[in-house]
């Protein structure tokens, strides 16, 4: 009985002591506002560890196999994935936030670790509610939002209604969606709509999960647009060894209408800001010019946050066109699994698995997202400026 008193002192003192930091304002000059994390795969740091039933999970090796201690834990990457290399730029972390999910689980741990971020991405999640069914299940967008709600709740109840609401205020929100749903429409036999009703649809569905997060408090809106998933080792395969024209396009669409929605959002809603990236025009320059040299050397060379998080980016891409690991198939199909093909050269290839980046290409991405003054890669100002906004 006394241990177990002294423990609930513990966790008392420890949470008081995190509400203290956060009502104080900031830590050696570094903002402490939290960090919230929507979206896939792209951004899954564990979620969908915890979802019974699913079977989109990289909770196995060769994932993690760069990862400290080659830990599995549920990243779609041979390290840190691009939630990771993001907020280490960004500032106060070290790693991504905790999985919602996870904090659920170890409720010991939830009220504490709330108030420096949640990350609510799921692998094969889409802004669609039914996208991902073929996992079994998976947790969507519309899902995630909910799950922040529930977040939410717990942060004014423990800051009080108003300083609450500030701290979510200065808080910022990072998406990476959509790939999933253009992958479900472009291989679903029986297609209900033409391709310009689905950019609309997919933009109206972003819209509103947007503004629910707004009427709870958001303002800060970091979102990564839908990379041209029709240069993947997927997609090549499909299209006898090129990008697929079909699914570029729908990918390039979505990022037109996504600029029209934001500047739209921006210029209706007060206190909404945003930064959008150009994934597609980012990710087009690194398989187009194998970097390394021109446009983006600048980004492995300026100062920024931290030139320790781009180090290993010093070298350009040898394989932008097949996977690291998978079977052996061109380009490479497989899941990644223990006993499939690994490369043992993981910082030369631009994708990890059949769809995903590396580690070296997610902090290649993080130092343009978080730095880069470029229009064509990130605007109207990037992740960075954003976060002190």
């Amino acid at each position: 009985m006394a241990m177990e008193l002294r423990a609930r002192k513990c966790t008392l003192l420890v949470i008081c002591v995190a509400v203290f930091s956060v009502l104080t304002g900031s830590t050696k000059g570094q903002t402490i506002a939290p960090i919230f994390i929507f979206g896939d795969s792209t951004l899954d740091v564990g979620t969908n560890n915890h979802v019974a039933d699913c079977s989109s999970r990289a909770d196995h090796p060769y994932n993690g196999i760069d990862y400290p201690g080659s830990q599995a834990t549920g990243r779609f990457s041979n390290g840190l994935n691009t939630a990771d290399t993001i907020v280490q730029l960004l500032g106060g972390y070290h790693i991504s936030p905790l999985p919602y999910l996870a904090l659920v689980e170890d409720g010991s741990n939830f009220t504490r670790e709330i108030l420096h971020g949640v990350n609510f991405a799921s692998g094969g999640a889409g802004l669609s509610k039914v996208t991902g069914q073929k996992f079994g299940r998976v947790v969507s967008m519309e899902e995630q939002v909910q799950q922040f709600a529930t977040v939410r709740g717990n942060i004014t109840a423990l800051l009080g209604e108003s300083k609450g609401d500030r701290l979510l205020q200065k808080s910022m929100y990072i998406f990476s969606i959509g790939s999933n749903d253009i992958m479900e429409y472009l291989f679903s036999p029986l297609k209900t709509m033409t391709p310009e009703q689905f950019v609309i649809n997919l933009t109206d569905a972003y819209a509103i999960h947007l503004k629910n997060l707004y009427s709870m408090g958001a303002r800060k809106f970091g979102i990564l647009s839908i990379p041209p998933i029709g240069c993947c080792p997927f997609a090549r395969f499909v299209s006898n060894g090129t990008c697929s024209n079909e699914t570029n396009d729908l990918a390039s669409a979505c990022h037109t209408s996504f600029e029209s929605l934001m500047k739209n959002m921006s210029s209706t809603l007060e206190g909404f800001k945003y930064s959008l990236v150009n994934t597609y025009n980012m990710t087009m320059t690194v398989i187009t010019q194998k970097i390394g040299n021109h446009k983006f050397s600048f980004y492995l060379q300026m100062p920024t946050y931290s030139t320790s998080a781009i180090s290993l980016v010093s070298r350009g891409f040898k394989d932008v066109v097949s996977a690291c690991c998978a079977d052996k198939t061109p380009f490479g199909l497989s899941e990644c699994l223990k006993g499939v093909h690994l490369c043992k050269y993981r910082d030369d290839y631009l994708f990890w698995d059949a769809f995903h980046p590396t580690e070296k290409a997610s902090k290649l991405a993080a130092t343009v997202v978080v730095s880069s003054q470029d229009p064509a890669f990130v605007s109207p100002i990037n992740f960075g400026s954003l976060r002190k906004a």
